[in-house]
């Protein structure tokens, strides 16, 4: 104490009671001075504090088979601070913020046995709190945080360790493998797989991911039969969005009007169920025709005709594919185009073989090696009218097409059923003899252009209650059923060996890639010219 019997700032003040057990610790002289000798008036400088500071190797336990702890030295600490305001006393300090662990592993130097994953700790230092981070190279892979529960940020290391060595040693292994369980990242909207000029794009492969549960669809149809729609409603949207939000893009009244074609080459999206939609331009289009005459395009050398080039796009598109997806949904708009079974045959016929299986991958080749492969095929009849619910006119539609396909060695039958939608509920499940894989679709806005109900002439007041008679369900019910049974089916391998997402994608580069130098296609062109 002073001789006025008041106790002096700079020998009591936080900042020296804050370093007494610090000094105990370490083994450095600390308490409080004594006030009888020479240099007891003497006010001490943040220099002065600065040289008293510990030295920057704190000596401490050495852990075994724990993580390393790295830290500030104290006199770094001091020297970032900025130097506090002489005038006034120190005001207390204002509440620390929890320190933060940084883990990463390290990768130089690592010795032959493995070395324990290093860790930084970031200190808080200054009057303002500022956390100040280990000097040196950034990690270059994922950083993990971990905050600190009840610490101070101006604890000693050992107590650090004492307090959080056993919880991550024992939580290390847990949230590195937490890493891998975290979510894709979602598409909003679909991009090209093959643009319009028939050449492979590879932008797909940032969606896909090291993991086989994969479900591949695609889609065939003439032009204007609603194929993107389709698509979109079965992988991401609800009939009652707004159309321009679809993730395919379907056509505008003024495409409509001049009858054009939306869609050019083979679009994609991935959905957050791993499952991939896959859409194409029109088969046998008319506009792609008639782009071709009146724009003076260049056509490959090949090809000597437009309408020759335009139905070999077509048939690269459908066994390209009849050979990469799971199933394969024919859009139509009419029942039906015989010109249109007809392509679909000679797909068939012209779509690659499946590769035979590698020496190296001859251990995980499936049950079925010699067997080629066929996708599920399902018969969409979109913009069906009321007749066609009709179950009369709904066995004669699959009695013509069983009969038209029953040759193909494509899956067209067994694994799609109307019957067990509950759509038909007074039907049984025998009475069609044989059920191929037909699904029909009404008009999209057909509950949309019902109105409030009108009775009829002479009609009580109930009748003019009820809702108008359309001989189906909802169009959003007809949807959901659709989807359901599509994402059900079975996924083969397609190929001897079973592929990831991503080796799927290099598997169809390849694939696309053989049908364009296709011999038999080749064959097939010099025949139609």
């Amino acid at each position: 104490m002073s001789d006025s019997g008041h106790s002096q700032p700079g020998l009591y003040g936080p900042e020296r009671r804050r370093r007494w057990p610090r000094d105990k610790e370490l083994g450095l002289p600390g308490g409080p001075q004594s006030l009888s000798g020479p240099g007891r008036d003497r006010d001490f400088t943040p220099w002065d504090r600065e040289r008293r500071d510990p030295p920057e190797e704190t000596p401490g336990t050495v852990m075994q088979k724990t993580p390393i702890i790295l830290a500030k030295p104290p006199a770094e600490r001091s020297k970032l601070a900025p130097p506090p305001a002489p005038a006034p006393p120190p005001a207390a300090p204002p509440p620390l913020e929890k320190p933060i662990v940084l883990m990463k592993s390290r990768e130089e130097g690592k010795p032959e046995g493995g070395a324990p994953p290093t860790m930084a700790v970031a200190g808080v230092t200054g009057a303002a709190g500022a956390k100040v981070e280990k000097e040196g190279q950034r990690p270059t892979q994922p950083v993990y945080q971990i905050q600190n529960r009840g610490m101070g940020a101006a604890a000693p290391s050992a107590a650090l360790d004492r307090e959080w060595g056993a919880e991550l040693r024992a939580g290390l292994v847990a949230v590195v493998g937490q890493a891998k369980l975290v979510a894709p990242e979602k598409m909003k909207h679909s991009i090209k797989l093959v643009d319009e000029q028939m050449n492979w794009c590879d932008s797909a492969i940032e969606y896909l991911l090291d993991q086989t549960d994969v479900l591949v669809v695609g889609v065939l149809g003439l032009q204007g039969t609603g194929k993107s729609t389709v698509m979109s409603l079965l992988s991401a949207n609800q009939p009652e969005e707004d159309l321009r939000a679809y993730v395919f893009r379907p056509q505008g009244q003024e495409i409509k009007e001049r009858g054009g074609n939306q869609t050019s080459g083979i679009d994609f999206f991935i959905t957050q169920e791993r499952i991939i939609f896959l859409d194409t331009q029109p088969i046998l289009s008319p506009s792609i025709l008639d782009h071709l005459i009146n724009n003076d395009r260049k056509l490959p050398p090949e090809y000597n005709l437009p309408h020759t080039y335009v139905e070999m796009q077509s048939l690269q598109i459908a066994a390209f594919l009849f050979t990469v997806c799971h199933v394969v949904v024919v859009v139509q708009d009419w029942f039906t185009d015989l010109s249109l079974y007809r392509f679909l045959q000679t797909a068939e016929m012209v779509k690659p073989s499946t590769p035979s299986p590698s020496h190296e991958s001859s251990g995980s080749a499936g049950p079925d090696e010699g067997t080629e492969y066929y996708p599920h095929i399902v018969f969409l009849q979109n913009k069906a009218k009321r007749e066609c619910f009709c179950p009369r006119r709904l066995k004669q539609m699959h009695q013509i097409v069983d009969k038209i396909m029953m040759h193909s060695h494509l899956k067209y039958k067994g694994t799609l059923s109307m019957l067990e939608c509950n759509i038909f509920p007074g039907l049984p499940y025998d009475y069609l003899d044989t059920e191929v894989n037909l699904f029909l679709l009404p008009f999209m806005d057909a509950d949309a252009d019902e109105t409030l109900p009108k009775s009829a002439p002479g009609g009580g007041p109930l009748f003019s209650l009820l809702p108008g008679y359309k001989g189906h369900p909802s169009f959003p019910s007809l949807v959901a059923k659709l989807r359901s049974q599509i994402m059900s089916m079975a996924r083969p391998q397609l190929s001897h060996t079973i592929l990831t997402e991503k080796n799927w994608f290099h598997y169809a580069a390849r694939i696309w890639d053989g049908v364009k130098k296709s011999s038999a296609l080749a064959e097939y062109s010099r025949l139609l010219a």
